[in-house]
């Protein structure tokens, strides 16, 4: 069976790899290797790798596994918490629905 991979937009991957920094910034500040990662997660150093790489073919429960294990896994729940451009199309919506 041939393995699905997502596509994903260089823009976006920039995205991923920033997340990648931002978990290797994280490491470093609580003094965590790959190696102590990798035993914490149970996940290979390579898939480690690719995680603070931001490799998108990386499954999100990986990178929730080494998010949790560092303690930031909350963080993931403020994603699209603030929907400002779903706000707006909910606005132009209502306004065009308003009886005069």
């Amino acid at each position: 069976m041939k393995k699905r991979s997502a596509v994903v937009f260089p823009k976006d991957i920039r995205i991923l790899q920033t997340l990648g920094e931002n978990i290797t910034l994280a490491m470093k500040r609580r003094k965590i290797t790959q190696v102590k990662l990798a035993e914490r997660t149970g996940l290979s150093i390579p898939t480690i790798r690719n995680i603070l790489n931001g490799e998108p073919s990386v499954s999100i429960g990986h990178y929730v596994m080494v998010l949790s294990s560092l303690k930031l896994v909350e963080d993931l729940g403020k994603v699209a918490l603030d929907d400002e451009f779903g706000r707006k199309l909910q606005d132009i919506e209502l306004l065009k629905n308003r009886t005069l």
